[in-house]
């Protein structure tokens, strides 16, 4: 009977889903009907999900990834862009598209707690663990309180400032996309009725928005849409939507469009394995610049940026050791939540997975944040621990006696321009200080990045981070034994490639969260 009764509530799930895309599908747009200003100079980002240094270069140097190559060839190639922490895609979207941290954005990772609404936020993690959390609430949160209650107001993205300076801009299948054009969704009745979304959602986008089946450009994209084609959010269905405003003559001063496939395929096959999903990407960069009559001509035509959003880091077979069960390293000292109820009164622990990297909320105001710290400690398949005091950061590790503390506005400066005052173990950030100068090692940006998550969100939380070969596991969490995965501060997490043509610039750091200013200039002069 138990299994008859899980097989019936899976597929009510699945039923419900498929109403749920066909309920928020609009008609195609008309892009006759927008009166989109032609730009001479677009801006047209790219973002492929994982991709990673090594393995395009491989790509490229193995003849497979011949549109990539071209871009490379002529254009300007950084290696080493730093994403922001957690190297998780809404987080990393956020700063992308608003030149902030998480203190500022406030998308603190895929997987956190709401001390107001006492429940875990969680933007699509895993089925299993969306079936745990409520599918109502996976869906609220990820199509509409992600860009529309929880990133924050007092942040503008690149959409609503061109918006506000009279230029157009389009976002095709990212996660955060918000923008100054008001449309209203008509959802499923059916699905209103069971309490699953409410009946409409009125929603805030760039001038030319697609978003899989939800809202498309192309009338013959539809092809790319079904079920086995993940409705949409593919990479086909996002290069012939960019091929068709190219096509019609309707680029505006800013795309970003995301390809997402190789993310899965990294996730599968690992950090190095992966050359073939880079083969296939590449060819649907090839159908977009296609829409020209030459390559030579879609660079003349506008600025091209290429680039991953986060890296990935091995993940061991052996799941025994490879997985890091937090639930079980403290449910013998305190009472942990369980995902699949409520908040209750006498629960003390929270924890928000996030792949290689963990929230750790601590709900009892009798524990101390260093008492917790303290038991995790003794586990060496992590980087480190940290959580704030005051004005402090303060950040232990296995095998190291003394913490490490920090804070903004110190002595000490790093290639940012950022102030710090450091006391304690440098080691456990890998931090190189002389004369005033930090250098960071193995995690960039370590200083800004953990401060901006530590104060990313309310709560009493620590931060947890796991060494490459290792992945935080839960009830119902994604694992990727023999894969990768990402979510840590590691540098084969933090660092990206990023292909730059059509302009001489650059940004003022090599720093996602630095790009935002640099891509405003572009899009401004291009008017």
């Amino acid at each position: 009977m138990k299994k008859m009764l899980y097989v019936l509530i899976i597929i009510i799930v699945v039923l419900a889903i498929i109403f749920l895309i066909r309920g928020f599908r609009p008609a195609n747009q008309s892009l006759e009907q927008k009166h989109v200003t032609k730009t001479e100079n677009p801006v047209i980002l790219l973002i492929i999900d994982s991709l990673m240094a090594e393995p395009l270069q491989n790509a490229i140097k193995e003849g497979r990834a011949p549109a990539l190559k071209y871009l490379t060839d002529q254009g300007h190639y950084y290696p080493n862009i730093i994403s922001s922490y957690p190297t998780m895609s809404v987080t990393i979207d956020s700063s992308l598209l608003t030149g902030t941290y998480s203190d500022k954005h406030r998308i603190p990772g895929l997987v956190w707690y709401d001390e107001k609404e006492k429940r875990l936020v969680n933007y699509g993690s895993a089925k299993e663990e969306v079936l745990k959390l409520g599918i109502k609430h996976v869906i609220e949160d990820s199509f509409y309180h992600l860009n529309h209650s929880h990133l924050s107001r007092d942040v503008k993205t690149i959409h609503e400032i061109l918006a506000i300076k009279g230029l157009e801009s389009a976002s095709i299948n990212a996660l955060v996309y918000r923008g100054n054009e008001k449309q209203q969704l008509k959802l499923s009745k059916l699905l209103s009725k069971l309490d699953m979304m409410p009946e409409s959602l009125q929603i805030e986008t760039p001038a030319l928005f697609s978003y899989g089946a939800l809202a498309q450009f192309s009338p013959v994209n539809n092809q790319n849409t079904q079920l086995w084609e993940r409705y949409g959010f593919n990479d086909k269905f996002t290069a012939q939507e960019l091929k068709y405003l190219i096509q019609n003559g309707k680029l505006p001063a800013f795309t970003i469009a995301y390809f997402p496939d190789l993310d899965k395929n990294v996730h599968e096959k690992g950090p190095m394995n992966h050359i073939d999903s880079i083969e296939k990407t590449d060819k649907q960069i090839q159908e977009v610049l296609n829409a020209y009559e030459s390559w030579e001509e879609a660079l003349q035509s506008a600025i091209w940026i290429v680039m991953g959003d986060s890296g990935q880091a091995n993940v061991g077979q052996d799941k025994t050791n490879s997985f890091i069960h937090l639930n079980e390293m403290l449910e013998s000292h305190y009472k942990i939540y369980n995902i699949a109820e409520p908040v209750k009164g006498d629960d003390q622990i929270v924890i928000g997975h996030n792949e290689r990297m963990a929230f750790i909320y601590n709900l009892d105001p009798n524990i101390k944040l260093e008492e917790i710290a303290s038991h995790l400690q003794q586990d060496d398949r992590m980087n480190w621990i940290a959580w704030k005091s005051g004005p402090n950061v303060h950040v232990a590790a296995s095998g190291h006696k003394e913490k490490l503390t920090f804070r903004p506005n110190g002595d000490f400066k790093d290639q940012y321009g950022q102030s710090w005052l450091v006391n304690g173990d440098y080691s456990i950030l890998d931090l190189s200080l002389t004369n005033h100068q930090i250098e960071y090692g193995t995690y960039p940006d370590a200083l800004a990045r953990l401060h901006s998550s530590l104060h990313s969100h309310s709560g009493n939380y620590l931060v947890v981070d796991a060494k490459p070969g290792f992945e935080f596991a839960g009830d119902g969490t994604p694992v990727h034994p023999g894969g990768a995965a990402h979510g840590s501060m590691h540098k084969q997490d933090s660092l990206i490639p990023m292909i730059v043509t059509g302009t001489e610039t650059k940004p003022k750091h090599l720093r996602i969260v630095d790009l935002y200013p640099w891509i405003m200039k572009l899009a401004k002069k291009g008017e």
